[in-house]
């Protein structure tokens, strides 16, 4: 009988630990949503998965990375741009291979 009470506890801690960490409100949510929804998806594990990841916070670094993703396309515009500009000034002092060949 105290094993069982031990166990019993062990229990009680876990389910403590998850609904302070909001673990439980998080799934009982996604899991009303399944509920409500009027068309029931055809799997319902990927429904879960899918707004499980879309109600957790995003982690800390993401707008870091969105921020250097958005410097590093405009650097990359930037240099497509003048990449352009190089290859038309090049034109005018290389002469095209048709130009060569016909003399």
């Amino acid at each position: 009988m105290a094993h069982y009470r031990a166990s019993e506890s062990k229990r009680e801690q876990f389910r403590r630990y998850l609904e302070k960490s909001g673990v439980l409100d998080t799934i009982t949510s996604v899991l009303v949503a399944l509920y409500e929804e009027t068309e029931k998806p055809n799997n319902a594990l990927d429904f879960i998965k899918l707004h499980l990841g879309a109600s957790g916070s995003e982690p800390a670094d993401a707008e870091a990375l969105r921020l250097e993703l958005a410097d590093l396309q405009q650097k990359f515009n930037l240099l497509v741009e003048e990449n352009k500009e190089l290859k038309n000034r090049l034109m005018q002092y290389e002469p095209s291979p048709d130009d060569g060949a016909a003399e």
